[in-house]
């Protein structure tokens, strides 16, 4: 099947920015897809219809799938492949259904601004995620790029940073880089100045601890996201596996990206937990049947970063009916 889904990625010069043939396909395009900022780069062409992503972002993939077969172009900011469209896009068509034309990424620009090797970069999006997506990657020596979620991105970070001991942290605030209205922000987290910024923006962040913090003391507010977390990192009534244990019955489970843990009689739910932060792509499934020691593992999870848990309520193993299958399991309590 030929190519009809086109991804173009487009930056702050517009369409004058792209290669010649990104640009023939925008401008020949039948069917032109993006948000109002991009649609507003490209001159108006006769019989092109134009559309804009919906509110909510929900139903776009489905929209655009809708003109199966006819000529679509989608316009994404910098590079489509990087926490953008074109990634959800091509895991829905076919390999040869689709073509992505990248532009720079915001990443890319930041590190060249900025000098940072982007191999020695910690590289973050808090776009449609939550901020304290950035906390397992906090250590004294650190750089993070970060893709904000909005203009109230950077200061949200910055107090985070204080919170958690990072407040000497140098922040750099990349606005709308590569137009004509492109801006550069500084400051140090406990006292960053600025409450708003431009929507598109990334921020840059330099770890440093707080001068009257030591380094033990900093470190001890960011958990590690190896195995065997201390006792205190978990919220318990006393159905905790132990430091020790914990450790060894992970190091026996061995997570690998993008496998599974069954968690059944989860108690506080730390297996299941550390199962999951050690890799953004391991899942979990923590199966408690006390309501109250439920509460626990939703505190705990929220506590430490551990998304990729999903609390089932009930008994095993009736539970268990329907779920999906697990790479491995453990059976604590009650087994």
């Amino acid at each position: 099947m030929t190519a009809w889904l086109n991804v173009v990625g487009i930056g702050e010069d517009g369409l004058s920015g792209l290669g010649g043939e990104a640009r023939r396909i925008v401008l020949d395009a039948k069917v032109l897809i993006g948000g109002q900022r991009h649609l507003d780069m490209i001159p108006e062409v006769a019989m092109q219809e134009r559309l804009q992503w919906p509110k909510p972002f929900s139903s776009a993939y489905e929209m655009v799938l809708a003109w199966r077969g006819v000529s679509v172009c989608v316009l994404a900011s910098g590079d489509p492949m990087m926490c953008g469209v074109g990634v959800g896009l091509w895991r829905l068509v076919d390999p040869e259904e689709i073509r992505v034309f990248p532009a720079p990424s915001s990443f890319s620009l930041a590190a060249a601004r900025l000098g940072w090797p982007l191999q020695d970069v910690v590289l973050l999006s808090v776009h449609g995620r939550p901020l304290t997506t950035v906390l397992p990657h906090l250590r004294l020596g650190a750089r993070l790029l970060v893709l904000s979620e909005n203009g109230r991105s950077p200061a949200q970070l910055a107090r985070l940073l204080a919170q958690r001991g990072f407040g000497a942290s140098r922040i750099i605030v990349l606005e709308r880089m590569g137009g004509i209205a492109e801006r550069r922000l500084e400051g140090i987290a406990e006292d960053w100045p600025y409450d708003d910024c431009a929507d598109l923006n990334v921020t840059a962040v330099a770890c440093r601890a707080e001068a009257e913090a030591g380094w033990a003391e900093t470190q001890a507010r960011v958990w590690s996201s190896l195995a065997g977390l201390p006792d205190e990192a978990y919220q318990h009534d006393g159905q905790l596996t132990k430091r020790d244990v914990r450790a060894m019955t992970l190091a026996r489970l061995a997570p690998k990206p993008g496998e599974a843990l069954w968690d059944v009689g989860a108690g506080c739910g730390s297996i299941g937990i550390e199962w999951a932060r050690s890799h953004p792509s391991c899942c979990a499934v923590a199966v408690e049947s006390d309501v109250s020691r439920g509460l626990l593992i939703e505190r705990n999870r929220a506590a430490l970063e551990a998304w990729g848990v999903k609390l089932v309520i009930g008994r095993a193993p009736g539970v268990l009916e329907g779920l999906e299958a697990p790479d491995a399991v453990f059976i604590g309590g009650g087994g």
